[in-house]
């Protein structure tokens, strides 16, 4: 089962990937067009946050969401890790899926919609999955049989 548990942290990595590129392919155009020069004319030091209220809303919603995925994802990263090393079984391959499809619905209203109360229940939603996977990866080392290691 372990690569069955890794499968949809591979799935999530790819996720942010295409969340990077849609960010860019939205927001490098808008910067274009609010500076009137693109990249050329950003101050030095600029960071991504120094675009709130300069390109719209709805572009740096994407960016928002590429923030989110390297933040709480971080630990549903360790968890998966901790449970293909310990041994997954068929519950928690389905929890990760579970997350990562809701991790995944969850950019999606972000980037387009972003209905907070609805993008909140996703997350809420997700991060419930996420504490029945970290429980798993407890369970699986705080209990764990050292002898069967052996």
């Amino acid at each position: 089962m372990q690569a069955q548990i890794l499968a949809p942290a591979a799935v999530l990595v790819a996720w942010t990937l295409v969340m990077l590129f849609w960010m860019a392919g939205t927001r490098l155009p808008a910067i274009k067009k609010a500076s009137g020069g693109g990249l050329g004319q950003a101050k030095p030091g600029g960071r991504g946050q120094d675009l709130e209220g300069v390109v719209p809303d709805r572009v740096n919603w994407k960016a928002h969401n590429h923030t989110h995925l390297h933040e709480q994802p971080t630990i549903f990263y360790a968890a998966v890790l901790i449970i293909a090393l310990m041994g997954a079984g068929a519950v928690d391959v389905t929890l990760a899926w579970i997350y990562v499809a809701l991790r995944i619905v969850h950019s999606i209203w972000q980037a387009t919609v972003n209905k907070v109360s609805v993008r909140f229940l996703i997350f809420l939603a997700s991060s419930i999955v996420m504490v029945a996977l970290v429980i798993r990866a407890l369970m699986l080392t705080l209990f764990a049989d050292p002898t069967s290691f052996a």
